[in-house]
Order: structure tokens, then sequence, then C-alpha cells
């Protein structure tokens, strides 16, 4: 369910709908437009500290929505992606990452403009690592990635340099001024990555860890994850990428994302 605001609402009348729906049991989620405020609405708050699913929601709901001031309307969405959907969030989402190499000081994700980010699948030596990031901005990357722990096949295979790794890629991106964005695997790690990284990447292995995806979604960093962004978006974070960074035989084609971005 989606209550569209008037473009005349006020913040007050925006928190007076968020009161409504707590007394519901329901937790409202207001995206503020250009033109106007929309306000998604989800079940209550978990014990993960995420909202849960609506389930059997009372249809009164929607008329006592419907009345109070400066509600325009509410919408039903049948989708379950109800936060990424673009009756939720109509506008284009452009993020702003903050690179010291291009003019202005930041690189624009979600715009017009291609956006490269090259590096290392996984940092193995500052040698490697510098040599490769080098390279790569001379070709005309402004986001140096690159792997601090690497999801390895094999449990005696290498796992990455953990924190030395994230130390490197912020040397990296000090001497060559493009930002960073690594892979976090586990939740206890993700304030330690949030430290050195300008953008969090989750991995298609992380796609059902509930557990990490909740804790990302409570940051307040940029998100690029190779799955959906559901549940990032409960816990809070917004907004998201979604991009495709490996292309194999199970994996969707690329050409997916021109159609996801319309839904």
């Amino acid at each position: 369910m989606i209550v569209v605001m008037k473009a005349s609402c006020s913040e007050e009348n925006i928190e007076h709908v968020l009161t409504v729906l707590e007394k519901h049991g329901l937790t409202g989620h207001p995206s503020r437009g250009v033109e106007r405020t929309v306000i998604g609405v989800l079940g209550a708050v978990g014990p993960s500290g995420a909202p849960g699913a609506i389930g059997g929601i009372n249809p009164t709901i929607g008329e006592t929505l419907e009345s109070l001031p400066c509600v325009d309307s509410v919408l039903r969405v049948s989708k379950p992606y109800k936060l990424a959907s673009r009756e939720f969030h109509p506008e284009n989402t452009i993020v702003e990452v903050p690179a010291a190499c291009v003019a202005g000081g930041s690189v624009p994700i979600g715009g017009d403009a291609v956006v490269m980010m090259a590096g290392p699948c996984t940092v193995e030596s500052e040698k490697q690592l510098m040599t490769t990031a080098e390279a790569v901005r001379k070709e005309g990357a402004t986001i140096l990635r690159g792997g601090a722990f690497k999801p390895s096949t094999s449990p005696y295979g290498f796992r990455g340099l953990g924190e030395e790794g994230l130390k490197l890629l912020a040397k990296a991106r000090s001497e060559f001024g493009m930002a960073v964005i690594t892979e976090v695997m586990t939740p206890s790690d993700v304030p330690m990555v949030c430290e050195y990284a300008d953008i969090l990447q989750i991995g298609t292995r992380n796609m059902q860890n509930y557990m990490l995806l909740d804790e990302v979604g409570r940051t307040q960093s940029r998100l690029s994850s190779s799955v959906a962004c559901r549940l990032p978006l409960k816990s809070g974070s917004w907004p998201p990428n979604m991009c495709f960074h490996r292309a194999t035989a199970t994996s969707f084609s690329a050409n997916a994302a021109s159609v996801l971005s319309r839904k």
C-alpha cells in the first residue's frame, strides 16, 4: 500500500500519517520527491529492527488514511518489492559518490553517464593493488573495485587480507583519487568496512543472508548489490544501486537491468 500526499502537504501532515499507521501496527516509509511525497506502508518493526510483511491488512485502513489532511490517494501495490517499485519512488535515483579524481569531487551513479568500476578481484599485495589502480585510472575508471575478503570455494583457499586489504584500498584512494567499492560478507564486519569503503558490495552468495542485509540496511553507506535490494530498503538504507559485475552462465543478462529500472 502507498499513501500519496498532496503537493501542498507539510511535514506535520506526513508525521500525522506515520502516527496513524503506527497506531494500526504498521510502518511508514516516506519518499520525498520533487513534486510530492509518497509513503510506503509495511508491517510492524520486528525483533531484527526491520519492518515485516503487511499480511492481512484491515480494509478500513485505506478509508481512514484517505480521510486524513493532505492525503491525495491511497494505492494498493501488489508487487513484492514495494519500496523499490516505481510507484513508491517514481524519480530516477542518482547516487553521488565522493571521488577526488573527477571534476566536482563526486561521481553520479544512475544518470546517463557510464561509470567504470575496475580493479583486482582480490587484494593480494600493495604492489598488485597500486599497479592495477594506476592502470585502471589511466583507462578512465573513477571507482576502484577490490576484495579485502574473498569468498573462497575451498575452506583451505586464500580468504583475503581482511582489514589490511581495506587499508591498502584506502591508500590507493588517497593516491589516485578514486572511490572504493568492496564486498562485505558478515554482519560483524559491516562497521569496519564502512570505515574504509565508499560503497558496500553485496555478492550473489549473500543474496539470502538476511542478517547481513539487515545490518547493511541500517548504515547510511551506499550499497551496490548483485541481487535485489528489498531488505536493505526495509532496514532504512536509501538509495541502493543494483549493478552486475560478472556475466556467467548462471546469471541473467545485464540487459535485464534496463527492464528492472522501470519496475
